[in-house]
């Protein structure tokens, strides 16, 4: 019974570290992205910012998307809760702003969903969300906007988190694994003509897609609930790599901890409450698009799946010793293999900017450092939205 509990722990194992080395492998396949055509330009767009208390950011936000937007678009603020100068500033900067006070529905799914009725009254084509802490890319508005009106469906800009300058380690290892999940991996599945999942900014949206779907939700990971309910309706999310958006990591040491927590703790949250449900829901219907969002969801935060192979691979090895079967050890190495070569290999192509080969060989310490954050997930799982002090 033993070695049949172990197998299966490692085939689960085996299963993410095989999808990542998968994304991975496609995203540095050789290949050419497609030219978007931006259209004659006739759409109409809006940018929806949700914000609470950004008065130190917002400027700097809505000075890089104001420059790409023509004379019938709106850019909107929706100064949700604040408490600061967000809104005064917003409107300094020629921007549409918006109050929302609502001390119980608290979070970014009730903002957008009051900015998105507020600009029901007079709808644009696309809708663009974007974080009040981003900076987009010139010309990333206009490609967006093209690629959601001439595909019906929600359109992902990459997006980045950057370390601010003078960053310890533990802040560029974090870039790195965000590069791995935010640009590496929806590139591979770009690459094999996948959906991605949604990022929670530089999303662009037909208009048609926002009034089919509920966006008022407390939702700690917003984002990937909102691209799952598009792809239940038929409309996941593709990737985009001409458009771009950044933001940096917080500098507090609560804040970037608040940071991590909501994203791990929602993910994983998602990967169980979502995870066998959608991929139920994908073989019943057939439909590819939904099991691949499915599988590539089923892939945990990168520092946990670490843990979780080293652990799994350590009681394989031992079982292997004493029982006298390798089976669980033959799984748990393969996919401790896969995992190490994916992470190479991105490394070796997208991360050699972000740190140094020897920073890399020190990322187990990270991992190790993460753990009270996954063991407060066993016993305390976050479960209410909380704005992370920049």
């Amino acid at each position: 019974m033993i070695a049949g509990v172990l197998t299966f722990v490692c085939w689960l194992l085996l299963i993410p570290a095989a999808v990542l080395f998968i994304e991975v492998a496609a995203a540095i396949l050789p290949g050419e992205e497609r030219s978007i055509s931006l259209g004659n330009g006739s759409r109409r767009v809006a940018v929806l910012i949700p914000a609470h208390d950004e008065e130190t950011t917002i400027a700097r936000t809505l000075r890089s998307i104001v420059p790409q937007l023509g004379p019938a678009d709106r850019l909107l603020v929706i100064a949700d809760n604040c408490s600061d100068q967000t809104e005064q500033i917003a409107r300094r900067e020629g921007a549409e702003a918006v109050r929302r006070d609502n001390a119980e529905l608290r979070g970014k799914g009730y903002a957008l969903d009051y900015g998105v009725r507020h600009l029901g009254t007079d709808p644009p084509d696309v809708v663009i969300v974007v974080d009040a802490d981003c900076v987009v890319e010139p010309g990333s508005v206009a490609v967006l906007a093209s690629m959601a009106q001439a595909s019906g469906a929600p359109v992902q800009a990459v997006d980045l988190m950057r370390a601010p300058e003078g960053a310890g380690l533990r802040v560029r290892i974090a870039e790195f694994a965000w590069a791995i999940k935010n640009k590496v991996r929806p590139l591979g599945l770009r690459r094999m003509g996948l959906p991605c999942q949604l990022m929670g900014t530089g999303m662009a949206f037909p208009w048609a897609c926002l009034q089919s779907t509920t966006l008022a939700t407390g939702h700690i990971t917003e984002d990937l609930q909102l691209g799952i309910d598009l792809a239940r309706g038929g409309r996941p999310p593709r990737f985009c790599t001409a458009a771009m958006v950044s933001s940096e990591f917080p500098t507090s040491s609560e804040g970037l901890r608040s940071q991590r927590t909501r994203w791990e703790h929602g993910h994983l949250q998602s990967i169980l409450s979502d995870g066998p449900k959608l991929l139920l829901q994908a073989v019943v219907r057939r439909d590819g698009a939904l099991a691949a969002m499915a599988v590539d969801m089923s892939v945990p935060p990168l520092a946990l799946l670490a843990m979780l192979i080293a652990v799994g691979w350590a009681i394989s090895l031992l079982f292997a010793l004493t029982a006298r079967q390798s089976l669980p050890l033959v799984l748990a190495t393969g996919a401790a293999a896969l995992f190490g070569t994916a992470v190479m290999v991105s490394w070796a192509r997208f991360g050699r900017r972000i740190i140094s080969g020897r920073d890399l060989a020190l990322a187990v310490v990270y991992a190790v450092c993460k753990l009270p954050l996954y063991l407060r997930f066993l016993f305390k799982p976050q479960s209410k939205w909380v704005r992370s002090k920049r």
